[in-house]
């Protein structure tokens, strides 16, 4: 039997990850610099981004952007009890990653690769690794 999936129009997709995007940077209390940063966005173009009626398009990288944003969202909720999960991303780290930075601003920073970086960190810590 054969089951189509269901194709969502790249409008759809806009709006649900940057509805998914905005809730993890209220939930780690994100600047608006810093959230629009990690998005690769100017902070005009991410006031208006967490707007419902938001019709901009969105670039694959920032797409991947959002996306991994929100795994390494997960993976911290996965790994760490609610109070540390939450301030992760926002604190001095001395990993090998981070130098002594926060790794929201190593994300920032690195970009795409980075936060890239970070997200495969925090699974195979979540792994066991």
């Amino acid at each position: 039997m054969y089951v189509a999936e269901k194709i969502r129009e790249p409008g759809q997709v806009n709006a649900v990850a940057l509805k998914a995007y905005a809730r993890v940077a209220d939930a780690w209390g994100l600047s608006l610099k810093e959230a629009a940063g990690l998005a690769d966005m100017s902070e005009s173009t991410w006031k208006r981004a967490k707007k419902p009626d938001f019709a901009g398009e969105l670039t694959k990288d920032q797409l991947l952007r959002l996306s991994a944003v929100i795994g390494i969202y997960k993976s911290l909720e996965l790994y760490f009890s609610e109070p540390l999960a939450r301030s992760w991303f926002a604190r001095p780290n001395t990993g090998p990653l981070f130098g002594g930075n926060r790794p929201v601003d190593t994300a920032i920073d690195g970009g795409l690769p980075q936060i890239l970086a970070v997200q495969t960190y925090l699974d195979a810590l979540r792994g066991g690794a």
